[in-house]
């Protein structure tokens, strides 16, 4: 594994870490090829409940694509780079929650409109900055911002370039929740094992689920959640809706202890 990307384990969960701080994350051609790799391999362990992906140091979670990499190679690795972080992400069956420590710009940005759940440090600061260096996007950022967003609230921020603040970004839905920056990873390993300790067929069924739907017009997706709700129960072994029911009732207990 490339040194640009750290890996570790809490558990059933698996934590990514950007590891370019020198260059805020900057991701670099072997930084996004590592991501990619890692991801398929958290898709491919059964042993690996949720993901969590984040940025090392406290200054960013990444400024985005490494311009100097593409400008010294005369703007050819952003056409030639085959692999496709977002698309990776979307991949990747286990729940993946972002941990934005710091500057998430531009292809930061859209790594992060890919992920299932977005936590924030109350330092962070969010821009898309296409339109200030001359280029339109290709991981997801002007759909995938504007569906989250809506498309006025898009456009504010995608043509002018300017930054905003964690406490913004929550105000128009662009992040879940804003913690202190020292209790964000504590609390994103939280929600992380929160949903690696669940059934992972259930909630890998369920993600797609959400993510398909999402897709299609809500006439459409009611259908199919009608559809695959039934085929789900009716492939469910013997005995196991009434052992899922006991489960639920013991964390419940606990939670609400």
């Amino acid at each position: 594994m490339s040194s640009t990307l750290l890996t570790d384990r809490d558990g059933r969960v698996a934590i990514l870490t950007l590891n370019r701080p020198e260059a805020l994350n900057a991701l670099s051609s072997e930084l996004v090829r590592a991501l990619v790799q890692a991801l398929r391999e958290c898709d491919a362990d059964d042993e690996i409940g949720a993901v969590i992906l984040t940025g090392q140091g406290d200054r960013a979670f990444t400024a985005g694509m490494d311009l100097k990499e593409a400008a010294a190679a005369n703007g050819q690795l952003l056409n030639g780079l085959d692999e496709d972080p977002g698309q990776a992400i979307m991949a990747c069956r286990k729940p993946i929650i972002v941990a934005v420590n710091g500057l998430c710009i531009t292809g930061g940005m859209e790594i992060m409109l890919n992920c299932d759940v977005v936590y924030a440090a109350s330092t962070a600061r969010f821009a898309d900055t296409h339109v200030r260096v001359g280029l339109l996007p290709g991981w997801g950022i002007s759909q995938r911002m504007a569906r989250q967003i809506g498309p006025q609230r898009a456009k504010e921020l995608s043509l002018s370039g300017t930054f905003i603040d964690a406490e913004r970004a929550l105000e128009i839905g662009l992040v879940n929740r804003v913690f202190e920056p020292a209790d964000l990873l504590l609390e994103a390993l939280a929600l992380a094992h929160a949903m690696a300790d669940n059934d992972d067929r259930t909630v890998q069924s369920y993600k797609k689920l959400i993510d398909d739907g999402y897709a299609m017009p809500l006439p459409d997706a009611l259908v199919v959640e009608r559809e695959r709700g039934s085929e789900f129960v009716n492939s469910l072994a013997p005995g196991a809706l009434d052992a899922g029911r006991q489960r639920a009732q013991s964390r419940n207990r606990q939670q609400l202890s």
